[in-house]
This record gives C-alpha cells, sequence and structure tokens, in this order.
C-alpha cells in the first residue's frame, strides 16, 4: 500500500498545473543528512544536556536569563557541521526549476533547501546562517558568528562594532513567528493544489496550524509516524522523506 500511495503522491506532482504545487517541511526532511529531529527516540529532546531540559534550553527566557549557557548548548547542539542536502533536498530544487514547485515552507532552520538550489523558501523558525546584533542590527554570518563566540570569555557572542549581544534569526520558544514569513507561507497554500506535508508531527502551533488555508485538490502528509492531522489528508504515506523525494 505503502508503494502504490507514493506512486499516487509522484503522479499528482507530476500532473500537477504549473506552480500549484507546495511543500510544508518539518525535521524529518533533514534527518537524512545527519540532523537529529526533536521528538523521536534519538531526537534532541532526548538527549541529556546537565539538568535543563534541552526545549527548555532553547526558549527566550532561558536565552535572556543563561546566555553563556545557551550558547555552550546552540554550537554543540544546534549548529549543522558537514551536512549536504539529500534526495528530498534535491528532488524539490528540481521540481521549483521545473515550474511545479512554487515554494517550499520549512520549519526547519539549516539551511538545506537553499544549498540545495531552492529560492522560494519561507523559513518559518528562521536560519542559523543568519545572526543580528541585538543592539545595532549588524549581520553576521555562520562563520562569523562562530568566530565571535570562541573569542569572547564568557562564550556570548558580542557585536564588534557596538558590543550588543549578537543573537542567531532563530525563532526561539515563547517568541512569535515573522508575520512576514507568514503571510508568505499562508499566500502560498492558499494558492495550492496540492501541499504535501512532510517530516513534521503537526505539533507545534502555530507552524502546524497553517494547513488550515489550504483548500486545494490533494493534501498529502509524509511521516514515519502519524500525525494528529492524518484524517484530513487525501493519503498518508509512512516513509522516510527521502524514499517518497527519490524519482
Amino acid at each position: 500500500m505503502t508503494d502504490q500511495s507514493i506512486e499516487q503522491l509522484r503522479t499528482w506532482i507530476d500532473e500537477c498545473k504549473p506552480g500549484r504545487m507546495v511543500f510544508f517541511g518539518g525535521a524529518g526532511v533533514s534527518t537524512e543528512s545527519g540532523i537529529p529531529d526533536f521528538r523521536s527516540p534519538d531526537g534532541l529532546y532526548a538527549q541529556k544536556y546537565g539538568d535543563v531540559p534541552p526545549e527548555e534550553m532553547i526558549s527566550r527566557t532561558y536565552f535572556d536569563r543563561h546566555p553563556r549557557q545557551f550558547f555552550e548548548f546552540y554550537f554543540d547542539r544546534m549548529i549543522p557541521r558537514g551536512v549536504e542536502p539529500n534526495r528530498a533536498h534535491r528532488k524539490l530544487a528540481q521540481l521549483e526549476r521545473d515550474g511545479v514547485c512554487s515554494a517550499v515552507i520549512t520549519q526547519n532552520i539549516d539551511g538545506l533547501h537553499q544549498a540545495a538550489g531552492s529560492r522560494a523558501v519561507w523559513e518559518l523558525h528562521g536560519s542559523v546562517l543568519r545572526n543580528y546584533c541585538m543592539r545595532c542590527g549588524a549581520f553576521y554570518d555562520l562563520d562569523a558568528m562562530a568566530a565571535l563566540h570562541e573569542q569572547a570569555e564568557d562564550g556570548v557572542p558580542r557585536c564588534p562594532a557596538c558590543g550588543g549581544a549578537v543573537k542567531p534569526d532563530v525563532v526561539l520558544y515563547e517568541e512569535g513567528l515573522d508575520s512576514r514569513v507568514v503571510e508568505g507561507a499562508v499566500d502560498a497554500i492558499r494558492h495550492a493544489d496540492v501541499l504535501v506535508v512532510a517530516g513534521t508531527s503537526l505539533v507545534v502551533y502555530p507552524a502546524a496550524g497553517l494547513i488550515d488555508y489550504f483548500a486545494g485538490n490533494r493534501l498529502a502528509i509524509v511521516n514515519l509516524a502519524p500525525t494528529p492531522r492524518d484524517r484530513y489528508a487525501d493519503v498518508c504515506i509512512q516513509a522516510k522523506v527521502g524514499d517518497v523525494f527519490d524519482w
């Protein structure tokens, strides 16, 4: 049944009108690149890191109150090193070049969709590749950010120009999503005929609620485990995202 469902989804995508497919992905899209997800038995939340749960360490409250510990955890566990786009990233980039996929909406912060060649990417939770001084707004790429972290005695990256703390352009718990990004994602979903939701548990809001704006013909959910939205999908596929997007 899984093989038939995969072939059905591929047929929908191949027959989709130009620019009317949208992809909405989560952590499961990048696991094949060696980046752990959050909620699986081997995921980030299952890993021990001192006495503080990882989900608390990536909250805005923890960032403000314990910046040294935050950045220690952030650079140790949140920065992908030596990773490359996988089959799913590359296929989506190809579908964009072919004029089929109008947008990729991602909950990931690794930048792998852009590395594969996708251009129309809405990053709901930001990106580790962008960092900004909280005082003067100066921009720092990941290499510069890492250098500032290594140079700081307390491990807190600070802007050489003004001395302000430099924060990753990543949405932490307790922070709101960027309204411009949300509006772009909603607009893409509203105009889609085929929406593929992949590699996400669909339990993190407000991101998970964005699929409520879909009014198209085909909704497909690809995830290794069932999701709360499976009953609304036209097809549910329990498989690796890379296996599904490999044709």
